[in-house]
């Protein structure tokens, strides 16, 4: 093949990719709405949070006991040399753990001051679901969570209701540990 002819064939393959490429549908057309977070279970309840609220997962870590406090406060846990108080989410809602000790991890929430570790059954890593699945009521499972939902999201057969870590933190009950 020639110089020219071989530039005549790519300057014909680009305009046809061109001309390809403008009739494919546009973007907005396909793009669906998402909205991401992560995904655990306590008390049999699907739940999921926003990743903001969540700065780390944890095994459960070795527990160091705290004397004259409530049963769902665990104690405190060594993290890299900050002291993580752990409160087991389940035991807090006066339900019993769905599964077995190996299976339950640590979300650790930290903000501003605050840097508390909370035991859930389990964590289902980022789950994402389609906006347009979002409602503001849905059936709880576990009734004691409803001061802390925001909503819920609709996936194939469960339903994961949002679970707002800053109300949890904000309500005064859940300061007063002593037994």
């Amino acid at each position: 093949m020639s110089e020219s002819l071989s530039f005549d064939y790519l300057q014909a393959l680009a305009a046809r990719c061109r001309e390809e490429f403008t009739a494919l549908p546009s973007a907005r057309d396909n793009h669906v709405v998402t909205w991401s977070g992560v995904g655990f279970r306590v008390a049999g309840q699907h739940c999921v949070t926003a990743m903001d609220d969540i700065a780390e997962v944890l095994t459960e870590p070795a527990v160091t006991r705290l004397p004259g406090v409530k049963p769902w406060v665990r104690g405190v846990a060594n993290v890299r040399g900050r002291l993580l108080p752990l409160v087991d989410l389940s035991a807090y809602l006066n339900q019993a753990a769905a599964t077995e000790q190996r299976q339950r991890r640590v979300l650790v929430i930290e903000k501003g001051e605050i840097y508390l570790g909370l035991i859930v059954d389990e964590v289902f890593g980022m789950q994402h679901f389609d906006a347009e699945t979002f409602r503001l009521e849905g059936e709880l499972r576990v009734a004691a969570l409803a001061p802390y939902i925001q909503g819920c999201y609709q996936y194939e057969q469960h339903q994961w209701v949002v679970f707002r870590p800053v109300q949890l933190i904000e309500d005064s009950n859940f300061y007063t540990v002593a037994a």
